[in-house]
């Protein structure tokens, strides 16, 4: 008799528990579509809209003020890319995703493997190199137009130092307005990297550096067996972050240079607003911001699922 009402009395518990359970799922339903409501909301609002808008636009003939009545197809995008202007945009865009590959993410890394020893006045090394991250694209490229113009702060430490003549054409030469624009876009961005690599290097263990040199090995050969490959994560995000921001560049190349001189500085999305904003060509406008769209899109899905998906299943695996 004791054994079968201990067998009844669980059984209770157990329903008692499942009633309970259904009960919380059912009442916790209402309280997460309220709080999901108002983003899901805001989203549909400033991101789908705007997007399926773009979509709908560039299928039309439109200057921006007349009603959608122009319908030309696909026209909008073949002309974009048989626009030589558009293609020499892409192309830009492309060149600084490779040198910040090059020079950019490497030398953050540098910068964040030196400042992660026990040096003194780090934290001033820290902040300062921060620090251009914290500005604006406005304000950075108005100093920056300043110190690159003829005779400017740039050409005066040059003469200051005889390397060269005392000016230069640093963003009206289409030979190296481009790589004069990239310097200050690594600039602004490469301390940004920098911290993302010294919240990464904070995550790997300390003992295991002090092992490798107990056993005798070197500082390179800690850093290419230990370091890099428990860094990976983080120097792979960081190198997405790079991409992404290099195909959408507008704000710094718009305020420096406009895509001039002759639009050898132009980028995809300069060549958009000015088609968009300064030529009233709004439906040829949103057939390029369809296309960089489309394309940061891919890069992502292909990134996300070729490089960063071995990351999120060690994540999930551990």
């Amino acid at each position: 008799m004791d054994n079968s009402l201990k067998e009844t009395a669980q059984i209770e518990v157990v329903r008692l528990g499942k009633r309970r359970s259904l009960r919380a799922d059912v009442t916790s339903w209402p309280v997460i579509i309220g709080f999901l409501l108002p983003a899901l909301l805001l989203y549909a609002f400033f991101v789908i809209y705007p997007i399926s808008q773009s979509i709908r636009y560039s299928f039309y003939d439109w200057n921006g003020l007349e009603p959608l009545t122009q319908w030309v197809g696909l026209e909008n995008f073949t002309n974009a890319f048989s626009d030589p202007l558009f293609l020499e945009a892409i192309r830009h865009n492309f060149i600084i995703i490779f040198l910040s590959l090059l020079l950019q993410i490497p030398f953050a890394l540098a910068m964040a493997l030196l400042l992660s020893r026990n040096l003194i006045g780090r934290g001033v090394f820290r902040v300062m190199f921060f620090a251009p991250y914290i500005l604006s694209d406005v304000v950075t490229g108005v100093v920056w137009r300043q110190i690159y113009r003829p005779g400017g702060l740039l050409d005066q430490l040059i003469a200051w130092f005889g390397i060269g003549s005392a000016t230069h054409e640093w963003l009206a030469d289409p030979k190296i307005a481009l790589y004069s624009l990239f310097f200050v876009i690594s600039w602004r961005f490469f301390g940004f990297h920098m911290v993302l690599m010294l919240a990464g290097l904070q995550l790997i263990p300390t003992d295991l550096e002090e092992a490798a040199a107990v056993d005798g090995a070197t500082f390179w050969q800690s850093l290419r067996h230990i370091t890099l490959p428990l860094l990976g994560p983080t120097i792979r995000v960081s190198v997405f972050l790079s991409i992404i921001g290099a195909l959408q560049l507008f704000d710094l190349v718009w305020v420096t240079t406009k895509g001039g001189p002759v639009n050898s500085t132009a980028t995809m999305a300069t060549y958009l607003v000015d088609w968009g904003f300064r030529r009233s060509q709004f439906g040829y406008a949103s057939a390029v911001s369809v296309i960089v769209f489309g394309l940061s899109l891919i890069v992502a899905l292909l990134y996300q699922r070729f490089v960063l998906s071995r990351d999120l299943e060690g994540t999930i695996t551990s």
